[in-house]
């Protein structure tokens, strides 16, 4: 089934791309949340109104990523949490942890642009990146301290 994309979906696709996927896919997850449109004669009409519409949103999204990177650029974040004799954390510190503190900032990011590969489970210092933008992402620097 050949649909119109709407907004970026990992591993398909960017806004106002027409892509083929399976019925069911589209039917049960990119339509109903209006991620996509199906791909019929006057939707491939209207296309290229809506590229124009999508190239505006792009570079307005882009402007503030870019903004955000700017001001990320300088943020130090710093976890304290119990650890053991090994420097190994009871716990973690999450990418959710991680936009929280932000959030406690003043930054807005969405926990889901945390790159974490995984949660840090050590004392130490990292460089934890953001993916703010498809093409632009951002460190940030986590220390993790051990509590006294």
């Amino acid at each position: 089934m050949q649909i119109i994309l709407q907004e970026d979906v990992e591993k398909l696709g960017t806004r106002g791309q027409v892509v083929d996927v399976a019925e069911g896919y589209a039917r049960n997850f990119l339509l109903p949340r209006k991620l996509a449109l199906e791909a019929s004669a006057g939707n491939l009409k209207r296309l290229e109104k809506m590229r124009a519409v999508f190239a505006k949103k792009e570079a307005v999204e882009r402007a503030d990523a870019q903004k955000l990177a700017e001001l990320l650029a300088g943020v130090a974040l710093e976890f304290t949490r119990r650890a053991g004799e090994n420097d190994q954390l009871f716990g973690s510190v999450t990418s959710a942890d991680i936009a929280e503190s932000l959030a406690a900032q003043g930054f807005n990011v969405d926990r889901r642009k945390v790159a974490l590969q995984e949660p840090i489970k050590i004392v130490g210092e990292f460089q934890v990146p953001l993916k703010l933008h498809r093409d632009l992402s951002a460190n940030v620097k986590v220390v993790v301290k051990k509590e006294a």
